[in-house]
This record gives C-alpha cells, structure tokens and sequence, in this order.
C-alpha cells in the first residue's frame, strides 16, 4: 500500500487514508466482512463474489458490455446474515431510495466525495458516450502532454526560440521576436491560403480571424470567409492545432506573416506565398526536434521543463491492481521516454518500483498515426543503452520500438472496444485509434481547468448578456408583429387582430420608431459584450470549448466525436475508481425548451389555484 507521504495538492476529491475494517450497514443485521489478502488480484470474499468474463458477459440497457462486473453468489447469502427477498421486500424504488440516501451516509462518514460530484469541478471527467470502465481490460497511454505534463511556457518557448534561430540560419528576419503563448490557444486552425488564424463553430463556419498577428473585424471575417466552411479534410489549406505541441510553431507562423506582409523577407529567398511561408515554419521547427537540440536540454534539466503529478503514479497503480493491463504508447524515443519516466514517476512510486513495473508492454518510436493504421516492423529494446533486435510478436514485460497497434492486441488477445486509450492528440491518438480500431478513447486536455474556472468566473458576465439578449427578443418580437401591421395596412388588409387593425397610424409609427431606437441602443451595449466574452480564458479567442455565448467550437465537435470521456489530467481518475460506469448526460436539442414551457405553465397554474 502506498504510504501518506503523497500530497494530493489541487485535489478536490481527496481521499483519506485509513486502515481497513468491519463495514457495519445501519442495519444491525448486515455485517459486511473484507475478505482481502496481500496479492494484488481481486480476492475480496471469494466463495460471495463471482466476475463476469468475456465468454459469459452480456450487454446492459445501456448497450454497454458487463464484462468486468461483480455478481454476488446468490447461494453464499447466509455469509451476509441476509435471509433473501425477505429483506428486500416493498417496491424497489422505495427500497433503492432508502439504500442511496444511506449510501450517501456512509461515504461521507468515510471522507469519500461522490464521483458524481465530477462534473462540478475542473477535475472532473466529462462523458461524451457512455462507457463502463469495468469492461476495459487495457489502457493504453500516451506519454507527451498526458502522462507527463509540460510547462508550455518553458517547453514551447524553447522549441521557439530553436525554431526561430533556425529560420535566422536560413536568412529569415527575426530580430525583436518573442515568444507570445497568449497568441493562439489549441482548436484553432491555419488558413495556409491566407496567412490567417481562425476559430470555427461546430459546422465549420468561422467567428473568430487573424491575420498575421493582427485581430480581424467582424466585417472582415464576414467578407472572408462568409461563404467558406472550414473543411479540415483539406490539408493543402487547413491546419488544425491538435494540441499543445502546435503552440511554438503556431506563433511563429504568424509573426513571420507580418514580416512576408511588411516586406521584410529577402527576395533571394525566393517568391514565398503563405503557404510557402508554413511550409518553412515546419522545416525550422521540425529541425530543431530531429537535430535533438531541444530534447537534449530537456533530458539535461527536465525539473526545467516538467510539471509533476504526485497522485498519477496512485491512479495508474489502481487500474494496475484492478487486472487492467497498462500499455505505454508512444512516438518519443527510447532515450527521452527513459529518462522523462524515471524523472516524473520512479520518486512516486511504493516499494521501489520503477516506471516499467506499471505496464505490461511499452513501446516507443510508435509512429503514430500510422501506428493504428499499418504494419511496422518490431524491435525489442534490449540493452540500457537502447540496442534493439528484430522481433515478431510482442510479449508482456518487454520494451519495444515500432510494430501496430494490431501486434498489440494479437499479443493480448484483448480487441477493439475492451481497450482504453488516452491522449492529448486528437487526430493522432484519439480519432484514429477510435475509427481504425474502435478503441474506446480518452482526450487530455489540461486547459480544461482554466477553462472551467474562467467560466464559474463569466457567470455573472454571461448572464447579463442573456438577459440583454432576451430583452431584445421580446421587443423585437412586438417591433415585427407591427411591422406585419403595418405592412397588411399598406396593402388594404386587416391586421392581425382588430386592436391592431383599430391603432392609427401615428401610434403605429411612433411605436415603432421608439422600439427601434430602444434595439439600437442594445445592440451597441450587446455587441462589445459578446466580444468580451470568454476573455478570463483568452482575450483574443475566448473560451476554448465556446465559439460564441451558445454555440460550441469545432474543437469541441471534435472531443465529442471521437473522444468517449474526456479530463485535464491522468491523475483525474484517482477521484473515481477502476470500476466507474461513465453515463453520458442528456444531450440537449433545439426543440427542448417544451419541457422549460410546461414547467412555466405547470407553476402558472399553481399560482393562479
């Protein structure tokens, strides 16, 4: 057992550390009796609890697999003093009433926070697609921005400053740069035709543009892109800032747009268009990963460069214990993986373990995406030093560079939806892990809670504009119905009704004339509103899941596409369990506001009775 020497710091969930014991129920009756040993396998009262397997699961109401649930033994009951349905007699749902609210009891007696509480905190782990946890027999993860966590400033700065001495190299102006991180946040999305940065809504259509370093007016994106959906399946126009790796070459991008825009590149550098302009973007940067300058000073100081997590070696040990087999998946090298490892997990780990002892199969250099989607050839790493043999089937224990993710399986023999994986990357960990394998995925996305916070923070703010808006809408509701008035009266008709048909056209008029002025003058207090909405996150994008008051963002459409839960960090799962049924939330629609109706005419009608 892990001792108490970990702080579980930002932790809204924490768990308390206390010996085990008899759990008596408020029943007298019921004694429940621990029947625990020292293995790390489940042995909790053996001759009472049965697991369900692959060969004898079923599908839930849910559709979900019931693979890895606990059955009780109906015979073994007398070991719970129970005497069967005469304990239980009376509807269920009186029944199940009494046993939540002292469910509910007894956690708060233990100190154990509901993990329904979850979606009320920044640490919480939002379900997009229902998924049972228990049915999961491996989880897979990534190791960049997932399992270790960077300062972006410090890391991203560096592969900057790299980037942009390589571009100095090459004859690019660059004097009186800096890095800027506040200049583009991750969902956004390179317009290479135009030089632009754009933020697109869930169908595609953008709300938000830069061009070069420079915001764009509202005018100015309609003009632009009025008539064009982001269509991220155009590479030759579009790229999409997965992740926080896009950061450094992002803000390169756009302030060597200004430079290509003021004429400040050399001509002898040869005719460059925007596109040729990413294109040497992409060259300096890639250089500075390849040339290994960057991962060479991050492997020298990585105390520099790494944020620790304390609780995440507890959260992976738990799934560990709980007979998941823990997979490491990722495209650093074997030296770099090594080294970032034993760095931000060997100091956390009980009884001298060390960062290979969590997982059954590691495997680096992955090459993903390809990784899910092809064959590569597979070598074992054999030595410290990280000499490798050909080999052909991978084996539990062992350390491996390159194969398939479909090698990965065959030597499990565990497919498709029993397997987990998580990672920062949308395209490559998440969607294609997802379509090619049907993985069931987890995105990590670590700005969650700050987003999460800056919005408890706009509440205030967002409401004032909802009220504001709804204002509008009921006088611009009256403003059209005379309008029609006025508009049937001109053509010899009646209007809507005969109070409408009765006003003289002097009230008429006047009426409209104020509701009009009343609408201006709301529209210039809404306008610089909405503009500043989401500005706790990011002054010039906003919020990053948002893309405007109501609407979500195409990143948003993309986590809930192909990402089943999605969390800011691994450690997240330390405040649920390795056997958590994730439910979905309803998802709300258009016509939905029936049920707001009714429930405004259902407390009208209290009133006047």
């Amino acid at each position: 057992m892990v001792t108490a020497n970990l702080q579980y710091l930002q932790n809204p969930f924490p768990i308390p550390s206390f010996s085990p014991k008899r759990l008596v129920s408020r029943d007298p009756k019921i004694v429940f009796r621990c029947g625990c040993s020292n293995g790390s396998n489940i042995s909790v009262g053996e001759d009472v609890f049965s697991l369900t397997s692959s060969s004898t699961c079923d599908v839930d109401y849910l559709g979900q697999s019931t693979k890895g649930d606990l059955n009780l033994n109906l015979q073994h009951l007398e070991t719970f003093g129970l005497d069967g349905q005469d304990t239980l007699e009376g509807p269920i749902e009186q029944v199940a009433r009494v046993e939540a609210e002292e469910a509910g009891g007894l956690l708060r007696e233990l100190g154990i926070t509901s993990p329904s509480a979850g979606r009320f905190s920044s640490r919480g782990i939002f379900c997009s697609r229902t998924l049972n946890l228990r049915s999961i027999s491996a989880i897979g993860y990534d190791m960049d921005y997932t399992l270790i966590h960077y300062n972006v400033m410090a890391w991203e700065g560096r592969a900057y400053d790299y980037c942009m001495e390589n571009l100095k190299n090459m004859g690019f102006p660059v004097e009186g740069l800096a890095f800027d991180p506040d200049l583009v946040i991750r969902g956004l999305v390179i317009d290479k035709q135009r030089g632009n940065l754009v933020k697109a809504d869930r169908f595609g259509y953008v709300k938000r543009a830069m061009h070069g370093t420079k915001m764009l007016s509202t005018q100015d994106v309609s003009e632009i892109y009025g008539r064009e959906l982001v269509d991220l399946r155009k590479e030759s126009q579009w790229e999409f800032l997965n992740t926080l790796f896009s950061v450094s070459e992002a803000v390169a991008y756009m302030q060597m747009v200004d430079r290509l825009d003021d004429g400040a590149i050399p001509a002898d550098l040869a005719p460059l268009d925007y596109k040729g302009l990413y294109k040497a973007v992409g060259k300096a940067l890639f250089r500075a990963h390849v040339e290994g300058q960057l991962k060479s000073e991050i492997m020298s100081k990585p105390e520099l460069f790494v944020e620790p997590d304390p609780e995440l070696p507890l959260a992976l040990l738990d799934q560990k214990e709980a007979g998941k087999k823990l997979l490491l998946i990722t495209n650093s090298d074997y030296q770099y993986t090594d080294k970032m490892m034993r760095h931000s997990f060997n100091r956390f780990l009980p009884n001298d373990m060390g960062w290979r002892d969590l997982f059954e199969i590691v495997i680096v250099s992955a090459r993903k995406p390809e990784f899910f989607q092809m064959s590569h050839p597979l070598y074992e790493v054999v030595t410290g030093e990280g000499l490798m043999r050909p080999c052909f089937k991978a084996r539990t224990g062992c350390l491996y560079s390159g194969g398939s993710a479909q090698m990965v399986e065959n030597s499990l023999n565990i497919h498709g939806d029993e397997i987990l994986y998580v990672g920062d990357h949308i395209y490559t960990d998440v969607s294609q892990s997802k379509v090619h394998l049907r993985w069931r995925t987890a995105l990590i996305c670590r700005e969650l809670e700050e987003e999460y916070n800056a919005l408890i923070l706009s509440r205030g703010h967002r409401a004032n504009v909802v009220e504001l808006i709804n204002q509008k809408e009921v006088l611009g509701d009256l403003f059209n119905q005379l309008r029609l008035a006025l508009q049937r009266r001109s053509k010899g008709r009646p209007a809507q009704t005969l109070a409408a048909t009765n006003m003289d056209d002097r009230e008429l008029t006047e009426s409209m004339q104020k509701l009009l002025i009343v609408m201006q003058r709301l529209d210039d207090k809404i306008a610089p509103l909405l503009e500043a909405d989401g500005e706790l996150f990011n002054k010039r994008w906003g919020f990053l899941s948002r893309a405007g008051l109501w609407d979500k963002s195409h990143l948003m459409r993309q986590i809930e596409k192909y990402a089943d839960i999605y969390t800011s960090r691994v450690s997240n799962f330390l405040n649920y369990t390795p056997f958590m049924y994730f439910r979905s939330q309803e998802q709300t629609l258009a016509h939905d506001s029936y049920s707001h109706y009714c429930s405004e005419q259902n407390g009208f009608l209290t009133n006047k009775e």
